[in-house]
């Protein structure tokens, strides 16, 4: 049957909104670098002798230093270096990191934006470019055609308080809420993924694999964000809107695994294909 043409249209709605946030200035194609902090003083800027080289579009050949002192990162500026947060000038001594914030600052300078990120016993600062060239250069993400076979509704299989294993592309494994199994049925057979709690108060987070990774969509498999199960324990699936994780744009970034059961042994032959131009 002929694909109806309002579920395309939705689709495609969707493809255009991710796209938006792909090139927006949060998204993950302006992405310029990602700096791995050491203990203590770590220089940065433009000059080549910084700890921190930062790309040659900064203004600045030193803007000072990041000092990471037992799990708090303040930032240092020299004298009469310009940087802003929110379009105001920063002091000279500013923390950046602190454990016990839920938000970090954001610095600015030129087309430049940095702040700092950890992952397990990790910091880093992550910096973006707002005028980056992958933003220009960005060609589009080729897709499977729409395909409604590919929309299918799970069975809730809750597991209150449980946590699984994930993995990132940095070799690091946490422990992640997993509050439940999303069961359903592709071609007669049944599958079975567990779903992630983010925080989100209204979306659970999938990632999977399948028989087409490394062949016509990413190697390290895609993502999936599905609404929390209605009051029939039901989920909605669909897999013409499963994404590429931002690994497959830069590799600045720091992306979690599929868990070895939520690799499908079929190929998921919906949403997005391999960004090959990265």
């Amino acid at each position: 049957m002929p694909p109806d043409p309002v579920y395309v249209k939705e689709i495609d709605a969707w493809h255009v909104y991710r796209v938006e946030v792909l090139k927006s200035p949060t998204g993950w194609l302006n992405l310029a670098g990602l700096f791995w902090l050491k203990e203590g003083i770590n220089s940065f800027g433009a000059a080549a002798d910084n700890d921190l080289v930062f790309p040659p579009v900064a203004e600045v050949q030193n803007y000072g230093y990041f000092l990471l002192d037992k799990g708090m990162v303040k930032q240092v500026l020299m004298p009469g270096v310009l940087v802003t947060n929110s379009g105001k000038r920063v002091a000279e001594t500013q923390v950046v990191f602190h454990p016990d914030s839920a938000r970090q600052p954001v610095m600015e300078s030129g087309s430049l934006r940095w702040f700092v990120i950890k992952r397990d016993t990790k910091y880093g600062v992550r910096l973006r470019d707002l005028n980056h060239p992958n933003l220009f250069s960005f060609a589009g993400i080729e897709r499977y055609p729409v395909d409604a076979a590919w929309k299918v509704t799970a069975r809730w299989e809750e597991t209150p308080g449980r946590t699984i294993s994930i993995t990132n592309v940095l070799g690091q494994t946490t422990p992640q809420s997993a509050p439940g199994t999303l069961v359903f049925s592709l071609n007669g057979r049944e599958y079975r993924l567990d779903a992630l709690d983010e925080g989100d108060p209204d979306r659970l987070f999938v990632i999977f694999g399948d028989a087409t990774n490394t062949r016509e969509t990413y190697g390290a498999g895609r993502y999936l964000y599905v609404p929390k199960p209605d009051s029939l324990g039901e989920v909605p699936l669909d897999f013409n809107k499963a994404e590429n994780p931002p690994c497959a744009f830069t590799e600045f970034a720091t992306c979690p695994l599929p868990p070895i059961q939520n690799v499908m042994d079929t190929e998921v032959r919906a949403g997005e294909k391999d960004y090959k131009h990265h």
